[in-house]
């Protein structure tokens, strides 16, 4: 035992942090456009089609399923809280936490999704950047290190 806590609950507390990560990571995961996409085809096409694409997958895909995950996964939530579930293993940790993840994780999700079509959108229409493009390092054409003090002249 530790802190009082068996092994039991340490190792759920092991997989209540993996899911934690795994379920609220996935906003974060679209925001910095990590998620997996098929660029052999995405790169033949022209900025703007690639937006016309993610608005399509955002409106058809994303924000639907995100919507009824979360719909589905409210009542096992509030079940598990109003009946006290726990673990059924010896000295298990309390389950609603867990479940709550899922519409957690997929409602940031749907928020991130609102934010990229926000982005494209305006990108149509010519009001923002291309939200595919990567950013500019400006410290990548100097060679220097970010925090490098600038080079003397004549040295």
């Amino acid at each position: 035992k530790t802190l009082n806590i068996g092994s039991n609950a340490m190792l759920e507390i092991q997989w209540y942090l993996y899911a934690a990560v795994f379920m609220l990571g996935g906003g974060y995961a679209l925001l910095k456009n990590t998620h997996v996409r098929i660029d052999v085809l995405s790169n033949k096409f022209s900025a703007r089609t690639r937006a016309w694409v993610d608005i399509g997958g955002i409106v058809i895909f994303l924000l639907p399923m995100c919507y009824l995950l979360s719909v589905f996964a409210w009542p096992i939530v509030m079940s598990a809280i109003k009946t006290g579930e726990v673990s059924s293993n010896a000295g298990g940790l309390i389950r609603w936490p867990l479940y709550a993840l899922v519409p957690a994780g997929f409602g940031l999700l749907a928020l991130q999704g609102l934010s990229e079509l926000i982005k494209r959108i305006a990108f149509l229409r010519g009001a923002g950047p291309d939200p595919m493009a990567l950013p500019h390092d400006p410290h990548a054409d100097s060679g220097a290190a970010p925090d490098a003090p600038a080079a003397k002249a004549g040295q």
